[in-house]
């Protein structure tokens, strides 16, 4: 009788422990090690799991192209796009100027506006000018600096005239209006004068818009949108902007 529980146990410590479903199916692992083949020396593992990785990827990127290729087909349409640049983020102005660059890098023609940048110097301008970009700059700064609503909307005006000029130019590929939506926003401009401007110029002439609050009609009428959130800003820990890298 004292021998039993010795028994008992020893059958015990023979016997394999038993998975419940839900153990066996708990992770992705364990799914995927039950769908995985039987290994053979012939065909091991390895070389299973990655043939069957490679089908599955090959499969999604030709469900991809076509999706992609048939895109490429329908977009028969060319011209002139309207592009905005807009939102609370850093790189608005950069991203047109980036636009900017790659036109002149394939030979076509482009002018800029800048509305509140200053007459301090600007990298952009620097380069794009001595490729032979068309600058026109407003020249009196931010408006907190200037606190003169009158000699704004004057000094406004007279750079939106330059960019009436630009928008009838049929010799210019791009114009770039930087930061117009203040002028918008501040009432220094007419939002009436500015989109007949944008309607009327040359049907291949691209524009593009950037500033923070682009008004609803603009957005409207933009072919293409994009707005830049600020998720996290130096200038916010206390770091000045930086010759080179912010202007």
């Amino acid at each position: 009788m004292l021998l039993m529980p010795t028994l008992f146990r020893d059958k015990q410590s023979k016997e394999p422990p038993v998975s419940s479903n839900h153990d066996r199916h708990s992770s992705p692992e364990a799914l995927e090690l039950e769908s995985a083949p039987e290994t053979t020396p012939e065909s091991p593992m390895s070389t299973t799991s990655v043939d069957t990785h490679a089908d599955r990827h090959k499969k999604r990127q030709q469900k991809v192209k076509l999706a992609v290729d048939a895109k490429i087909a329908a977009a028969q349409d060319r011209k002139g796009i309207l592009l905005v640049l807009t939102g609370n983020g850093k790189g608005k102005s950069t991203s047109g100027f980036g636009t900017v660059a790659r036109a002149v890098g394939h030979g076509h023609k482009a002018g800029v506006v800048q509305f509140i940048k200053g007459n301090w110097e600007c990298g952009e301008r620097n380069l794009l000018e001595g490729a032979g970009v068309k600058f026109h700059v407003m020249g009196t700064g931010f408006t907190w600096d200037t606190q003169d609503k009158a000699k704004d909307t004057a000094a406004a005006l007279e750079a939106w005239q330059a960019a009436e000029v630009m928008l009838k130019d049929e010799r210019l590929n791009v114009v770039m209006l930087d930061e117009l939506t203040y002028m918008i926003s501040y009432h220094y401009l007419p939002l009436e004068r500015v989109i007949e401007a944008l309607n009327n110029r040359p049907s291949m002439q691209h524009v593009i818009i950037t500033g923070r609050s682009c008004h609803r009609t603009l957005i409207e009428l933009a072919d293409t949108v994009s707005e830049i959130v600020a998720v996290k800003h130096a200038f916010d820990n206390g770091i000045a902007a930086q010759e080179g890298f912010d202007y």
